[in-house]
């Protein structure tokens, strides 16, 4: 199956006139692209591919975040690993139960029982001063602020390891923060019962500050 995206520029009319559809100067966007018209069941037609635009109004984040990890799993061989997709369910699922714990996010483990990302977020931890995140190799989404905090962190000079990680380094590290499209950098007060030694730590401020420069920069003329 060979889907051929839309131009940048149809993707960014879209996105505009959605958003002053709704009369939103800035807002959380999704656009999802699929296969196209075709056949019942997982069989794909010859259609052309087809976009939708959804527009809504951005929600304020706490200054800092709480997070849980839950009992199901990433699967890092699936032949979904890395692509985000409409298949929302485990998401939905697992963050339902982090509410209902009381946290704001919920943290899977991958079936090596590694670290591997949020239901919306990717996962940072700083342990004696050394920022590491889990690889792609994990089964997390290659998300895009994921990637800016990385090239930030290279621009300020900041080390980086993307490493395996077990997920039990969330009771031993001293920072850790979530990255995401709404988020930026996010530090995390509490990790399942245990609070953070180090909130909004020195290093998690300084990531933070590399992250805020590094997009201004790239705003700037």
């Amino acid at each position: 199956m060979n889907i051929l995206p839309p131009e940048y520029e149809v993707y960014l009319n879209a996105i505009l006139a959605t958003m002053q559809a709704n009369d939103l100067a800035d807002a959380r966007v999704r656009v999802t692209l699929t296969s196209g018209d075709g056949p019942l069941g997982s069989d794909r037609g010859e259609s052309p591919a087809t976009m939708t635009v959804a527009t809504t109004a951005l929600k304020p984040w706490p200054p800092t975040e709480t997070a849980m990890v839950v009992p199901w799993t990433r699967n890092e061989r699936s032949a979904l690993a890395g692509i985000k997709s409409t298949s929302y369910a485990d998401n939905v699922r697992a963050l339902a139960l982090a509410h209902e714990s009381g946290a704001g996010e919920a943290i899977l483990a991958n079936t090596r029982d590694e670290l591997c990302e949020g239901t919306g977020t990717n996962i940072f931890i700083v342990t004696a001063g050394v920022v590491q995140t889990p690889p792609l190799s994990s089964g997390c989404l290659a998300g895009v602020t994921r990637a800016l905090v990385l090239e930030a962190c290279a621009a300020a000079g900041i080390a980086v390891e993307e490493v395996a990680l077990p997920i039990a380094v969330l009771q031993t590290c001293d920072e850790a923060f979530l990255t995401s499209s709404t988020r930026d950098v996010h530090p995390l007060a509490r990790m399942d019962q245990r609070a953070m030694p180090d909130v909004e730590g020195p290093v998690t401020q300084r990531v933070a500050q590399a992250f805020r420069d590094f997009v201004a920069g790239r705003e700037d003329p």
